[in-house]
């Protein structure tokens, strides 16, 4: 059974929109991927009835630009991410609650690239790019899909 991947976002806020833009590359190679957008409460439903969740997402840290953190869901919550949404929770926050109600995978596995720039606009910083085709050949190597790098 594949891993149910979510990817989050918005592709009109510069980096936001990393995890669109993977999300178009995956379904270029034939997988699907659910696209949440900016509601994390679309996050939490999707999360429900899956066995193996990979969630991708724009995030920043303090970290340089294009850092990757690649963060296994335990037992413990992650560690809190500055929100980068007008919305009252963030990834942290929406994944503790897939917990709490308990919907959240036996393993859920974010893959978090630093961004620079949010701000009104289309297309990803370079670092941000180069980390992004680096997500895409670990979760199709993760899949022994035939396009991996």
């Amino acid at each position: 059974m594949r891993p149910r991947v979510l990817a989050l976002g918005n592709p009109y806020r510069q980096d936001d929109g990393v995890g669109p833009w993977i999300a178009e590359q995956l379904r270029q190679a034939g997988l699907d991927v659910l696209e949440v957008g900016d509601d994390l409460t679309r996050l939490v439903e999707g999360l429900a009835g899956a066995d193996e969740a990979w969630v991708i997402e724009a995030v920043v840290s303090g970290q340089p630009p294009g850092t990757l953190h690649v963060l296994e869901v335990g037992s413990a919550p992650l560690p809190a991410f500055e929100r980068l949404s007008s919305h009252t929770f963030g990834l942290s926050e929406a994944l503790e609650l897939a917990r709490a109600l308990g919907v959240l995978p036996r393993h859920t596995v974010v893959f978090g690239i630093e961004g620079r720039c949010f701000g009104s606009g289309e297309g990803l910083s370079p670092e941000v790019a180069q980390s992004a085709e680096k997500v895409i050949g670990i979760l199709l190597g993760r899949l022994g899909h035939p396009r991996a790098d």
